[in-house]
């Protein structure tokens, strides 16, 4: 590496409301200064040559009810699942309905977005947490262990490495949530839309949804839509919450699932992965959260499976079983190129 990668914590930085402590801790190196919580195993801070790339909260007790997702592993099962419900293997799993009392969103609730994982290892340059789910937590079948490692692993680059492991049959889709603006102010708000950012996904098909933003089960092509983002496209005004098929198969290593740039910056995102799908999402709820974001103040390329796939027979499974191991990859590369 031409700029070794350091590691400092975990340390405290705050508490949850039974007196836990949230640690902290920071990689740097290659260009790149992150900071990861143990709460939600939040990328809290991801800077390229000082210059803020992702969403943040300085008072990390923001993250524990208020940050919609913000740079946290989601799960057990990111995304959508209709009206809370699926069938594996012939038992039929309610889960908690958290969007609008309609459908299960991110894992729920108290996903794994909201739980404190534990730093289990530390290294030169990398860092992993671990996350136990029990048994039925959020209504899931079988204990689930998890470990997400962070790593700097070249210039720009940080890969996320998810894996999982179960001891009963069950559902697995794991994904980071991080918001991206190449525009973002060094300190304070507002930030800028993402409107004049341009994004490119090179997917021939996308997944058509209902007024619940649940797939209808249609594998449709993008050509001839506004989807068609397989060239450069300035995202303008447009909504975006789908997801974009690359695939039918998890990847033994990652390919490029996005890229972004912007009117006015010199830095490129590249977004890799092993994941069969990547959902984009416009930020058109981020005022929300009450926390001073501006609707459309970010976006998430968020790889992952299919939405709502255990309801979809003809969709690529999301079933773990015993003796299985889920493992995704997530690499953010980000480049510098002549400002546009």
């Amino acid at each position: 590496m031409s700029d070794t990668a350091r590691i400092s914590g975990p340390v405290p930085v705050g508490a949850m409301p039974d007196g836990r402590p949230i640690l902290e801790a920071r990689l740097a190196g290659e260009g790149l200064a992150v900071s990861i919580l143990d709460l939600g195993a939040v990328i809290r801070r991801l800077d390229f040559h000082g210059h803020p790339m992702v969403l943040g909260r300085d008072d990390p007790h923001d993250y524990v009810a208020k940050t919609p997702q913000c740079g946290a592993i989601v799960g057990r099962f990111a995304n959508r699942i209709a009206g809370g419900r699926f069938t594996l293997d012939g038992t039929t799993y309610d889960l908690p309905r958290n969007e609008a009392g309609r459908n299960h969103l991110h894992g729920g609730a108290a996903g794994f977005s909201r739980r404190n994982w534990t730093f289990a290892e530390v290294g030169e340059r990398s860092l992993t947490l671990t996350y136990r789910a029990a048994d039925g937590e959020e209504g899931y079948p079988g204990a689930l262990d998890v470990a997400c490692t962070y790593a700097i692993t070249g210039p720009g680059t940080l890969r996320i490495t998810l894996t999982a492991r179960t001891d009963e049959p069950t559902i697995v889709n794991l994904t980071n949530h991080s918001y991206f603006n190449l525009l973002l102010p060094r300190q304070g708000f507002p930030a800028p839309t993402i409107d004049d950012h341009v994004i490119e996904i090179p997917a021939e098909s996308y997944l058509p949804v209902d007024d619940g933003q649940i797939p209808t089960g249609e594998i449709a092509p993008v050509a001839g839509t506004r989807f068609d983002l397989r060239r450069p496209t300035r995202i303008g005004g447009r909504a975006f919450d789908h997801a974009f098929v690359l695939g039918r198969e998890t990847t033994p290593e990652p390919r490029t699932v996005g890229r972004v740039t912007a009117a006015g910056s010199d830095v490129a995102l590249t977004v890799l992965a092993t994941a069969p799908a990547v959902q984009f999402y416009d930020g058109t709820h981020l005022a929300k959260a009450g926390l001073g974001f501006a609707a459309r103040s970010a976006l998430c390329l968020e790889p992952e499976a299919f939405p709502d796939a255990p309801n979809h027979p003809g969709f690529p499974s999301a079933t773990l079983r015993p003796g299985e191991t889920y493992r995704q990859i997530i690499e953010y590369r980000f480049t510098k190129e002549t400002a546009r």
